[in-house]
């Protein structure tokens, strides 16, 4: 007799490593995962069972702030992370060679403490749609959250209100005074000529901003605004016809204003009256952001059936370290 070969199904344990790991935690608990909608309605993810998909899912970009690319980032071991800052350096003085000597003063400290906050989504799947799903739920589900986190802490590093959240660089006191006689954590602003407006030679304000950064911190300064306001100051000439502004011309490199990198950040606010639409400073010196740790994610199949849950969290912070570092134009007559 010929011998029968029977046929077996092939058992879950036998499909590949390497980068399936990812997904087989998130499809059987195996290994680790995400993901958030169910095949029960159509756009909730119902689609991607009973046809043939593209295995590549577009989707709508979200604007990031990009602060932290050129912020002072720091790792901490746990909440309670303090920044100590020296206001002065130590008095000096001259005296003759056999002159009596008098005691000079000290120089004084302030403690910086980043508010500290928590990041988190929670989305859910059920079990058939981690099972189902005919494209790589694993990878996009993780790089929504990614970019949803990105967002949402560019956000509160420029308008956090520092409570359970960091708090962002226009959310600090303004005054029109200069370094020496402004007090410590208040920003300097300056003002536009107009209310709500530019006021008469825009770019000799722009000038006026740079200026006001006093030289040590104009090295590796940069300019911060939004697209919108930004649209205006491409426009602006000089009395010969020239552009203020001068366009990238070699790849990767970033376009200049007056000489400085210009970073468009989109949750900068539109030019409106006493908005603080334009800043300009050393954010590497001026901008402090603390973080815990990378992103957690957490899988859980318990607690909810017959959905997963994939729980995402990071616990970052933020603050203005140095107020002479970062300068403001103020949209005001003064």
């Amino acid at each position: 007799m010929s011998d029968v070969v029977v046929a077996r199904p092939v058992l879950e344990g036998a499909s590949a490593g390497g980068d399936a790991a990812f997904g087989s935690f998130v499809r059987s608990g195996a290994v680790v995962e995400m993901k958030a909608f169910s095949g029960v309605t159509g756009d909730a993810g119902g689609y991607a069972l009973p046809k043939e998909i593209d295995a590549v899912i577009d989707a709508t970009l979200k604007g990031a702030s990009p602060i932290r690319s050129i912020a002072n980032v720091v790792k901490v071991g746990s909440a309670g992370y303090r920044k100590l800052v020296t206001t002065g350096g130590t008095p000096s003085g001259w005296a003759a060679e056999n002159g009596g000597r008098s005691e000079t003063a000290t120089p004084v400290f302030v403690e910086i403490a980043p508010p500290m906050g928590e990041l988190y989504a929670n989305p859910s799947a059920t079990q058939a749609m981690l099972d189902d799903a005919n494209f790589d739920v694993e990878e996009w589900l993780a790089g929504e959250i990614a970019a949803e986190f990105a967002k949402a802490e560019g956000a509160a590093f420029v308008n956090g209100n520092g409570v359970n959240r960091p708090k962002g660089f226009l959310q600090q006191a303004t005054s029109a005074a200069g370094d020496a006689s402004r007090p410590f954590g208040t920003l300097q602003h300056v003002a536009s000529g107009a209310a709500g407006d530019f006021g008469s030679n825009p770019q000799e304000r722009l000038i006026d901003l740079v200026q006001a950064l006093r030289a040590p911190y104009r090295q590796g300064a940069s300019f911060v605004t939004n697209a919108s306001t930004l649209a205006r100051i491409r426009k602006f000439k000089t009395s010969d016809g020239a552009f203020v502004w001068q366009p990238s011309l070699a790849a990767g490199q970033p376009a200049t204003l007056l000489g400085y990198p210009v970073v468009e950040a989109e949750d900068m606010p539109d030019v409106s009256a006493n908005a603080l639409a334009i800043a300009f400073g050393n954010f590497r010196s001026g901008y402090l952001i603390a973080e815990r740790s990378e992103t957690v994610i957490l899988r859980d199949p318990y607690s909810n059936k017959p959905f997963v849950n994939f729980y995402a969290t990071k616990r970052v912070g933020g603050c203005v370290s140095n107020s002479e570092a970062i300068k403001v134009m103020k949209f005001a007559a003064s």
